[in-house]
């Protein structure tokens, strides 16, 4: 259908409805200068982290995840074909951050392992054979690698950390409580700890070489967590908590 611009602009309600049927070609003077389409949703979107709602999107490709990092900026995790943009962390989270990392630093420095903070790409593929069948890719707060014979010759990391910690924020709870801990349950990841700020405790997880919960303890008050997998590592909580 073709119109003017006086007649869309005097009618244009009823263009509007026309339109769900065939698009309207809109001239002036005669010659076309615009064109009005039916909007259809899009099949996929970005699930954000300042989002409280999750909608289903179709499962996004690791090509795709990779053209949005490559022409943005921000930080993105993708975890079972959804992407997340990852906030930036508030004070609070990154006092936690620094305070279990700089546990870690002193527990590791001169041993086979090593810890790692964010931003740290981490490739996950689940109960997948290899990383192209299920691409998932997260950054973890915290990690401990002992694989570093799997970081490859673009000095990318390939391997399955041993020990994650990921410290809640409120848009990010669903997520980390409950897509993250299956992804790393699944994935190989031995043991997770979920840090609440909100009531200064800890989830301690233990997952088994079959790839399930093996134990999960709940730390909090004046308790001290202790690693499963690392003799010795261990925090007392109000270290942990102090300054926030």
């Amino acid at each position: 259908m073709r119109i003017n611009t006086t007649d869309i602009q005097n009618a244009f309600g009823k263009y509007l409805s026309l339109v769900e049927k065939e698009d309207i070609i809109i001239t002036k003077n005669g010659k076309s200068v615009a064109k009005l389409i039916r909007y259809n949703e899009p099949d996929c979107f970005l699930v954000y982290e300042e989002s409280l709602k999750y909608q289903s999107t179709k499962r996004i490709s690791y090509e795709e995840y990779m053209r949005l990092v490559d022409s943005s900026d921000q930080r993105y995790e993708l975890i079972d074909g959804e992407i997340y943009l990852l906030a930036s962390p508030s004070f609070t989270h990154q006092v936690v951050v620094n305070e279990i990392s700089g546990h870690f630093y002193n527990y590791f420095k001169g041993k086979p392992c090593q810890s790692l903070t964010s931003p740290f790409d981490v490739r996950l593929f689940g109960y997948a054979t290899k990383f192209e069948e299920d691409p998932n890719i997260v950054q973890p707060d915290v990690m401990v690698i002992c694989d570093e014979d799997k970081v490859n010759e673009k000095n990318m990391y390939e391997g399955i950390p041993t020990l994650v910690v990921e410290v809640l924020a409120p848009s990010t709870k669903g997520k980390d409580m409950v897509k993250k801990l299956n992804l790393y349950m699944k994935s190989g990841v031995l043991e997770y700890w979920i840090v609440n700020l909100e009531n200064k405790s800890i989830l301690q997880y233990s997952f088994s070489q079959d790839k399930d919960i093996e134990s999960l303890r709940s730390v909090n008050g004046d308790d001290t967590i202790q690693s499963i997998e690392f003799r010795g590592l261990e925090i007392v909580l109000r270290d942990i908590f102090n300054d926030i």
